[in-house]
């Protein structure tokens, strides 16, 4: 490998390093307004998201302290189009919403502010690939 191009890896490793020592961080900024916008085909995004339960605590703590913090009025925020609502056993909800990708923020702080200490939350955004790979099956047969 070159000079320059060896400084280059150096520097992205160090930077990503940098990175992954910061400590992680909620936002501080005040929540954005309710959202309007409506999901189109060309807006839309899935998003996956995981509500890992605290399993060092009994459900019933859990499901009052999802009640104080106003769990089950806020999320999903309106307009929000719930795709699948499902339990899996030790690990907890998982929850697929559409959304329009302009919306992601909004539903983050909903669920920094009322899902946070009963559940350790994972996001994963998709997209609908569902057309396209049944259209690759036909034409490979």
């Amino acid at each position: 490998m070159s000079g320059s191009g060896m400084r280059s890896v150096t520097l992205a490793a160090l930077l990503l390093g940098a990175a992954f020592a910061l400590p992680a961080r909620a936002q501080t900024a005040p929540a954005p307004p309710v959202g309007s916008a409506a999901a189109t085909p060309d807006n839309a995004v899935l998003l996956t998201v995981f509500l890992r339960h605290d399993q060092s605590r009994p459900l019933s703590e859990l499901n009052a302290q999802l009640a104080r913090q106003g769990f089950y009025k806020a999320f999903p925020p309106p307009g929000m189009e719930v795709v699948s609502w499902t339990v899996a056993m030790g690990i907890g909800q998982i929850i697929v919403l559409r959304l329009p990708a302009t919306r992601l923020r909004e539903v983050n702080r909903v669920l920094e502010d009322t899902a946070w200490g009963a559940y350790r939350t994972e996001f994963y955004p998709t997209y609908d690939y569902k057309a396209v790979g049944l259209a690759e099956h036909e034409r490979a047969k």
